[in-house]
C-alpha cells in the first residue's frame, strides 16, 4: 500500500465547515468522491476537490499509481491562523470579526 499527499494550507474557510465536507468523502474510491464534491453546493467542496485532484495528480506522476484504483484514505482537516478584522459601531467602539481559515490533508491510497 502506497500512500500520496496533497496539502492545502490556510484555506479561507473554518475548519468546521470543511469537516463537513471532508466526512462525506472519507475512505471513498476517488470516483465516487469527486462526483460527490463536484455537485455539493459547498464553498469548501470546491477546495477539497481541487486539493484531491492534486493528490491524484502527485499518484500519477510522482508514484506512477493507476488513478482508477485510489481511494481517499486519509483526510485532515487543521485549524489554522486566524485573522482578526474590526467593525466599526456606534460611540467610537469596534467589533472584532474574526475570519477562520484551515488546513487540508489528503492522502489517496491504491486499496
Amino acid at each position: 500500500m502506497q500512500f500520496v499527499t496533497a496539502r492545502l494550507k490556510n484555506a479561507r474557510v473554518s475548519a468546521q465547515k470543511a469537516r463537513l465536507v471532508a466526512d462525506q468523502i472519507r475512505g471513498l474510491p476517488v470516483s465516487k468522491a469527486l462526483g460527490i464534491l463536484t455537485f455539493s453546493p459547498k464553498k469548501a467542496a470546491v477546495l477539497i476537490r481541487k486539493t484531491l485532484e492534486s493528490a491524484l495528480a502527485n499518484a500519477e506522476h510522482n508514484a506512477g499509481l493507476d488513478i482508477d484504483s485510489l481511494r481517499v484514505s486519509e483526510i485532515l482537516v487543521d485549524k489554522a491562523a486566524v485573522m482578526r478584522r474590526f467593525s466599526p459601531r456606534a460611540k467610537g467602539r469596534g467589533n472584532v470579526v474574526l475570519k477562520q481559515s484551515c488546513h487540508i490533508k489528503i492522502a489517496v491510497s491504491n486499496s
